[in-house]
């Protein structure tokens, strides 16, 4: 298992690398699809099949369809930058250094007192494997205890990437259809 998991993890650092490096637009918004499909797969691997489903519908599918239409209005190679790209440089470094700070007082992996362990109610976790046989608490509690709830959002989501669809869709010109016949004048 540890072979795949790494195996996995190196197809995702590669194609995230090979999308950077990418000019051609329409080849770019295949990579991040696989990319999305990778990490579905991933996630899968984690025992998270709720997360793993997520990205495939809406990282590899929606996205990916999104980005498809985008690209119907647009060209199909990305523009030279004019100018070095300092400050976009500057901004993702100080981003990243704050997200590396924000974890400096986690708790550590595995740890019994953290309050991932202790909220929700111990009792989940407990019960979750007799009375759902899932081995997954995350996935229990958003398919089972929260059913209802994830039904809900699942079917937002749904709708309003449905709304976009047909956003995009409306908003393309229409072409005269060429019927064969030329003018004889």
């Amino acid at each position: 298992m540890q072979v795949v998991t790494a195996l996995l993890l190196t197809l995702l650092c590669l194609t995230a690398i090979a999308v950077v490096r990418m000019r051609g637009l329409f080849a770019a918004v295949m990579l991040m699809g696989i990319y999305s499909f990778l990490g579905a797969c991933w996630m899968l691997l984690l025992d998270a099949p709720d997360v793993a489903f997520t990205e495939a519908a809406v990282g590899a599918g929606i996205s990916t369809i999104l980005a498809l239409a985008t690209l119907a209005l647009t060209t199909r190679k990305a523009k030279r930058p004019v100018r070095p790209a300092a400050l976009p440089l500057v901004v993702v470094t100080v981003t990243g250094a704050a997200l590396v700070y924000g974890t400096l007082d986690m708790p550590r992996f595995g740890d019994p007192e953290a309050p991932a362990s202790n909220y929700p109610h111990p009792s989940y976790v407990e019960r979750t494997e007799e009375d759902i046989h899932v081995p997954n608490v995350v996935t229990a509690i958003l398919a089972s205890y929260r059913g209802y709830d994830t039904l809900g959002e699942t079917v937002v989501i749904f709708t309003a990437g449905i709304a976009v669809l047909v956003l995009l869709r409306g908003s393309r010109k229409r072409r005269p259809v060429a019927t064969g016949e030329e003018d004889a004048s």
